[in-house]
């Protein structure tokens, strides 16, 4: 096992979950929990063998690579994201009530594989992606828990994508001012040192970043409202892995960003603030869960305070309390969930005699809470007398004060969860029917927690190997963890705070009444909202300085500053450069039908006469490639303008024939600025490019094409080879147009105005009209898909290849609906959609292959039958089905009858052959 392989493992469950959770249902969890246990044991194995660094080539040009390293640290979030993933899967076997939850599964099983390349990623933009990927997992898995879940799954990604863009900032700082995207190069270069207004931005955005991943104050709030999220959910992201992300990024980073002095200010005050407040609300919640999420933010707030103190002893208190929180609170987020399918209710003013009606899982509820108020012989005292003692070691009084006081709390509320619950007559509860594996669940975690308690030396070779990675501290210096610390100052306050906390206990009744008002003007939810409306509204506003549903209002700012920008370039080389080629005859005869096309388009009075003449100029300019040898650049040119064309008259057939009347003067100054344009584009194009020389990119691709692809068509290998992530952001572009376009159209409703027609003539008579097309389609359809084909096997060494074979595909699409008898006629029945998405999908995996032979989108050589072929040949395949898909999705969407924009046809494709 390598630390590839086990990320790709987690990779291929993802895979795995959506088949798994269609075949198995809600007992997909069983598999998919034996696969995360497996990947915990992988994770030991290497370990235990290594190799503990593992780098893959992702983007050479830019240095960046798909690096992986095995620290103590990301042993122990390695563990602790897997080990729980495992439990929490178990327990949703008999969670879920969905038939077929796999978009639940793919989530849950994405956000483990993004967590697990976050914990081991050895490089910032690795780093930064998989953070990234978190965010969108926790937003989705939120979202699709209810009608009610929009705004809270709204409110959640707005703060933790703020917090990524946080990250963003800091990783492209530490990358210019470090020279590298390596995290443990970054990390140990002498700039956090040497230049402190480096260390001090670079440390506050990176606490930013994890303060807002890890719900501190301002940014508090996600949580608690995240909590309409299922249980298995809150367990796994919001109390033991996602909310952890941001305290390894602390714990990750705290030693180089130490050099601040900022650090320490920012993360102790802030995390005093969070811990003690966190506390607090907690005591005023009677919702066991809102309780709960509440103390999530304390505990966390507790981690950063320790983590601001800094050195190896709070490094150990941090790691081992780290261990600690995701068992107790993972435990009770799982009891949660229990107590609500089985009781009904979450309330602790309507549970009682909940120790008599559930005595088992009553128990694990009571270890894992007794864990959570520090109470011996748990791990959570283990971890309790750790912080004390380093925030004593480190005379961090503020830090100190700020963990007593939130200590005391923690054991007000831990007790508020059994004492309001557990007495009384047992009440009356559903069936145990397909709890079984839930109440498992709950007690592998509490139980975990009791046996490291007793056992906390078996914790020794995680959470020092962790410490010294975060601390920067040789292994030898952290010290043992073990249950009895003996007679200490720590352990004094710790019995102060055991004391004062249960006197809270006692007088339960006196500060309930004191909480129960609001402690402040507003709430923190109530907050993040109207920042959203102020960000909307403020938007809209700038947005009304230019709205303006005038195409030419928009097109003229372009085109003004193109001009500009094409002057400026003129002045600046000086006028056009000498050495332009002679023109030709046949030029000047292209250029005068360009010019009668423009000529035709301006003085066009209808809608329909202007598309026929623009038709002109793009026939014209196609000619002109052909003319000058650019076959591929001219095909293109004709396709598009053929299927352009096609698609513009089935908007107009829903417009008015006629243009509105404009005034003498707005027809002047849109005529001033399209003479700017073409003059400042004409002299900018022969001042830029008016010689003949080939740049030295050009003479490279002509001289190294052939031997460093196998193909011979210039164009298309910088498409598919040379230029393959251009092109496939390109697709990913293409793909959202078409999806935008369709929910437009579908929720729209758009253009319908209702079709042209002519009346009482013979041209009304639709079916007589196309009975030349229709009868020429017959043979001319099969035979432009055929030729389609043709094209794109031919791409690599001939004009042709995957956008111009789509372009073929698609114009025998738009001669089949030209040449219907009826506007009836529909392609819809085909996923346009989907279509365009798998040649995404598709370029991606072909992209993914190529890290095999060096980076991402490298093609790799094959043979079929003994014929040499290249996996560019599959990526091109996805740019077919990436074009082909969006115009099928135009001419569906847009070809179909006014009004029925949401409705299927159920005309067949193969009309055209009958």
């Amino acid at each position: 096992m390598t630390l590839i392989m086990l990320v790709c493992a987690a990779a291929a469950l993802v895979a795995l979950a959506p088949l798994l959770a269609t075949w198995l249902g809600p007992r997909a969890g069983w598999p998919l929990a034996a696969g995360l246990a497996a990947c915990t044991a992988g994770a030991v194995a290497v370990w235990n063998t290594g190799p503990l660094e593992q780098s893959v080539p992702w983007i050479p040009s830019l240095d960046v690579s798909f690096s992986l390293r095995m620290d103590g640290l990301g042993l122990l979030f390695t563990l602790l994201v897997l080990g729980v993933g495992a439990v929490v899967m178990l327990y949703s076997a008999s969670y879920i009530t969905e038939d077929r939850p796999r978009s639940y599964y793919t989530l849950m099983v994405l956000f483990a594989a993004s967590m697990l390349a976050l914990v081991l990623a050895d490089d910032l933009i690795v780093l930064f992606v998989a953070w990234e990927l978190t965010t969108l997992c926790s937003y989705l898995l939120i979202l699709r828990s209810g009608p009610d879940a929009t705004g809270p799954a709204t409110r959640t990604l707005l703060v933790t994508a703020m917090g990524g863009l946080s990250l963003l900032a800091a990783v492209a700082l530490i990358v210019v001012e470090t020279g590298t995207t390596n995290l443990s190069a970054a990390l140990a270069d002498d700039a956090w040192s040497t230049d402190p207004t480096f260390a001090t931005a670079a440390a506050v955005l990176v606490a930013v970043a994890a303060l807002t991943k890890s719900a501190q104050f301002p940014f508090h709030a996600w949580l608690p409202d995240a909590m309409v999220a299922p249980a298995p959910v809150s367990a796994y992201l919001h109390a033991a892995a996602m909310v952890k992300a941001g305290i390894y990024l602390l714990l990750r980073f705290a030693d180089a960003a130490s050099a601040s002095s900022a650090w320490p200010v920012l993360l102790i005050g802030l995390g005093c603030v969070t811990t003690i407040m966190g506390g607090v609300f907690a005591l005023q919640r009677t919702d066991i869960k809102e309780l709960l999420a509440y103390s999530t933010v304390s505990q966390l707030g507790l981690l950063v305070v320790i983590i601001g103190v800094g050195g190896s002893h709070a490094m150990l208190a941090a790691c081992v309390h780290v261990v600690a929180h995701a068992l107790f609170k993972s435990a009770g987020f799982m009891y949660v969930g229990l107590i609500e399918r089985r009781a009904g209710t979450r309330d602790i003013r309507e549970l009682h005699g909940l120790a008599r009606a559930m005595p088992w899982t009553s128990l694990m509820l009571a270890l894992a809470a007794i864990s959570m108020a520090g109470v011996p012989p748990l791990l959570g005292f283990v971890s309790k007398e750790l912080i004390l003692d380093a925030g004593i070691d480190a005379r961090g009084w503020v830090a100190l004060a700020g963990i007593g006081f939130a200590a005391v709390f923690t054991v007000a509320y831990s007790a508020r969860l059994l004492v309001h619950t557990f007495p009384g007559t047992a009440m009356r509860l559903g069936g145990t029917g397909g709890t079984v594996s839930m109440a498992t669940a709950v007690s592998i975690s509490a139980v975990l927690g009791t046996v490291l308690g007793f056992g906390a030396p078996l914790l020794d070779g995680v959470v020092r190997p962790a410490a010294a990675a975060a601390s920067g501290e040789p292994l030898q210096q952290i010290p043992d963890v073990y249950l009895w610390h003996g007679f200490t100052p720590a352990l004094g306050v710790s019995l102060t705070i055991l004391a004062l906390g249960a006197l809270l206990v006692v007088l339960r009744r006196q500060v309930g009444e004191a909480l129960d008002r609001p402690l402040f003007p507003g709430t923190g939810v109530g907050a993040v909202e109207r920042v959203h409306r102020g960000v909307v509204v403020a938007g809209r506003r700038v947005g009304d300085l230019t709205r303006n549903d005038e195409p030419a209002f928009h097109l003229a700012v372009p085109i003004v500053l193109i001009a500009g920008a094409g002057l400026a370039a003129a002045v600046a080389t000086g006028g056009w450069r000498s050495g332009a080629p002679a023109s030709e005859p046949v030029d000047a005869g292209i250029l005068l039908l360009v010019a009668v096309g423009v000529a035709a388009v301006v003085a066009s009075r209808s809608r329909m006469g202007a598309v026929i003449a623009a038709g002109i100029v793009g026939f014209s300019v196609a000619l002109w490639f052909f003319e000058l040898g650019a076959a591929d650049v001219a095909l293109t040119q004709l396709l598009v303008e053929f299927l352009t064309v096609v698609i513009i008259v089935m908007v107009l057939r829903r417009l008015p024939r006629s243009f509105r009347p404009r005034s003498p003067r707005s027809r002047a100054a849109t005529g001033a600025v399209a003479v700017a344009g073409g003059v400042a584009a004409t002299v900018a194009t022969l001042a830029l490019t008016g010689r003949e020389d080939l740049s030295p990119a050009g003479e490279y691709y002509l001289r190294e094409a052939e031997a460093e692809t196998g193909g011979s068509n210039i164009v298309n290998t910088i498409l598919v080879d040379f230029r393959a992530l251009d092109t496939f952001g390109e697709l990913v572009v293409l793909a959202m147009a078409g999806l935008a376009m369709s929910v437009l159209l579908r929720s729209r409703r758009a253009l319908d105005g209702g079709p042209v027609t002519i009346d009482h003539t013979a041209l009304d008579d639709s079916p007589d009209n196309v009975v030349f097309l229709r009868t020429l389609a017959r043979v001319l359809v099969p035979a432009m898909a055929g030729f389609s084909l043709y094209a794109l096997l031919r791409g690599h060494d001939a004009p042709g290849g995957g956008f111009i074979s789509a372009l073929i595909g698609a114009a025998a699409v738009a001669a089949a609906y030209l040449s219907a008898s009826s506007d009836r006629w529909t392609t819809r029945r085909l996923p346009y959609l989907a279509i365009a998405g798998s040649g995404v999908l598709l370029a991606a995996v072909v992209g993914f292959v190529g890290l095999v032979d060096g980076s991402f989108l490298t093609p790799i050589p094959f043979e079929v039958l003994g014929t040499k072929v290249s996996s560019a040949l599959l990526f091109d395949l996805g740019v077919y089905l990436a074009v082909f898909g969006v115009v099928l999705a135009a001419i569906s969407l847009l070809g179909q009858p006014a009004g029925e924009a949401d409705e299927t046809d159920d005309a067949p494709l193969t009309e055209v052959t009958r």
